[in-house]
């Protein structure tokens, strides 16, 4: 039975269980809702479910661990949460297995090493934390494995070696630590790995599939290090390690010995001034809007003891938590992860720009918390949480002018950075996560962590921070060449993606095929292929219209995506132009 690609709504009957011959079931890409009821468990010759992109909420039935006919089983793209159940290890013939963007959350089973004849698990895009089980590494016939996007911790294990079938393998945006082991040498057959975003360290290995890999696979790990064309810094030898630990050594008696003087020092300090402090804390509640100081114990107070119940977000260097102080005003809470060596930079960077920037598409930074050991920014909160959350959320929709003001605030905030204040300050990491919608939809651009001010007369800087993948300038992707042409390279990407709902590193696109040449051809007649199909709904009066306003917006974000920088349209110009192209809507429409 195949139904997908429709506009089915309600729920899965329960009249189903009376399909006992049925083998394979397609009902993806609808709208179906509720709970995957247990009565599928029941046809017990099921080889093949899919019901991937619904909004089915609630837990994966345990009972689908019993139905062990199954050869095929998709549930990504839904609102699934709770944990993984650990019956689907029972599943010993199940070939493909994939629950990607989901909530599910808990540890990964350690039973699913017993899907011993998968070729495919994806289990990307989902809350799962606690270590990666050591048993993946007997899937031996394992061709495809993502865990990314979630918060798996620890090592990666050796037994991954032993997964010799592999060919992707994808573990980025974790918080993986150690080494990488040497032990994925043995896996000839991988084409593509990524390890970006975590928090791994020491050598890269460099035999068997790392002899062709780019540093692409190895971004915002800042232990790493190894060879030159990795990006990154190169290994100490023995004798340079040897001489480091002397040095440290020396460092942390000096240490010792002023940190005596000083304990004795602040001791005086502290008991003179107990009673000043205890007046002054009275002070230090000041409100927040006021921009008044805030302490490290009133955010931890705020954000329930950084409770990731309360996160929002996560970056390279940082993490943002939901924060309410005790008077009920509300704040979003930017902990920088000082562990990391490039955390100072980020916060230090952040600090300086926002200091004297001013525009109300702009996250407004209201103050910070600093002392050695913790860094923070206490921001605005936004209550409609990101741009990236309404593309690709099933319970929510922007309609064409929500996504066109939308985009217009961005450029505005953009072109205010460039051309708006004395020194012209490129963004460098422009994506839909990094654009925040407040209560009354406006958007607000953010996180400027690695963001570079240009110098008098400067047109351009270099550096060896890379940005986020799918949205990066080529000339700053190979060379570390960034300039204000940079950011509008990513405008235009993420007005491709804001339009289409596809992201620009969509499995889609391999080869030669990019985002840009997909949209670059279907230009003019088949722009109704490429652009998000809620937007264009058949029998809309209005259709000929909205088709000619997206047809300007792909035009122009070509225009902002050449591959010479200097062809590239200035943001200046973009934006006007998106000014221009929605009074042309407005007034069509009505």
């Amino acid at each position: 039975m195949s139904l997908y690609n429709n506009e089915l709504i309600g729920h899965i009957p329960d009249t189903v269980h009376g399909m006992l011959s049925l083998q394979e079931l397609y009902l993806l890409s609808n709208k179906i809702e509720g709970t995957i009821p247990d009565v599928i468990c029941s046809l017990k010759n099921l080889g093949a479910l899919d019901l991937s992109e619904n909004h089915f909420s609630g837990s994966v039935p345990s009972c689908l661990g019993n139905v062990t006919s199954l050869r095929k089983l998709h549930l990504a793209n839904n609102n699934l949460d709770s944990r993984l159940p650990s019956s689907l290890g029972s599943l010993q013939d199940l070939i493909e297995f994939d629950i990607s963007s989901n909530l599910l959350s808990g540890e990964i089973p350690l039973e699913s090493g017993n899907l011993k004849a998968a070729t495919l698990i994806d289990l990307s895009r989902n809350y799962f934390s606690g270590k990666i089980p050591s048993t993946l590494g007997g899937l031996d016939k394992l061709i495809n494995l993502s865990l990314a996007h979630n918060r798996l911790e620890g090592p990666i294990p050796e037994s991954f070696g032993k997964m010799l079938s592999l060919e992707y393998l994808d573990l980025s945006y974790n918080n993986l630590s150690g080494q990488i082991p040497k032990s994925l040498e043995a896996l000839v057959y991988l084409k593509n790995m990524n390890f970006s975003f975590n928090k791994l360290s020491g050598e890269i290995p460099t035999g068997g599939p790392f002899a062709n890999a780019t540093g692409q696979s190895f971004m915002s790990n800042d232990a790493l290090c190894g060879d030159s064309r990795f990006n990154i810094k190169p290994c100490l030898t023995k004798s340079e390690k040897k001489s480091r630990r002397k040095k440290v050594l020396i460092g942390l008696y000096m240490m010792l010995g002023i940190g005596s003087l000083l304990a004795l020092a602040v001791g005086y300090v502290v008991l003179r001034s107990r009673k000043t402090k205890k007046n002054a804390s009275q002070e230090d509640v000041t409100l927040v809007k006021g921009h008044g100081r805030i302490s490290y114990y009133e955010l931890e107070q705020a954000t329930e003891g950084f409770n990731e119940s309360n996160l929002l977000g996560n970056g390279s260097f940082s993490m943002v938590y939901k924060g309410i102080l005790k008077d009920g005003t509300l704040l979003a809470a930017k902990v920088f992860n000082v562990q990391l060596e490039g955390a100072f930079k980020s916060f230090d960077t952040e600090c300086e720009i926002l200091r004297n920037l001013r525009h109300r598409n702009l996250t407004k930074v209201i103050t910070s918390c600093s002392n050695l050991d913790f860094k923070s920014l206490v921001l605005e909160y936004m209550p409609n949480g990101t741009l990236g959350k309404w593309l690709y959320s099933h319970n929510l929709f922007l309609n064409l002018l929500q996504r066109l003001d939308i985009t217009i605030d961005v450029a505005s905030a953009i072109d205010y950075l460039h051309n708006g204040y004395s020194t012209p300050v490129v963004h460098c990491d422009l994506k839909p996560n990094n654009v925040l919608i407040d209560q009354e939809m406006v958007a607000h651009v953010s996180d400027f962590g690695i963001a570079k001010m240009l110098g008098t007369g400067e047109a351009f800087v270099q550096t060896r921070t890379i940005a986020t993948i799918g949205y990066i300038a080529p000339e700053y992707g190979q060379d570390g060449i960034v300039s204000t042409s940079c950011d509008v390279y990513s405008f235009g990407i993420l007005m491709m993606e804001t339009f289409t709902r596809i992201r620009p590193t969509d499995e889609t696109f391999t080869g030669d095929l990019t985002i840009q040449r997909w949209v670059s051809d279907s230009i003019p007649s088949g722009i109704h292929k490429v652009v998000d199909s809620n937007l264009i709904q058949p029998g809309d009066e209005q259709i000929d219209a909205k088709m000619q306003c997206l047809l300007s917006i792909m035009e122009l974000a070509l225009s902002c995506t050449l591959v010479t920088p200097d062809a590239r349209i200035s943001m200046e110009d973009a934006l006007s132009t998106l000014k221009k192209i929605r009074f042309q809507l407005v007034s069509s429409l009505h």
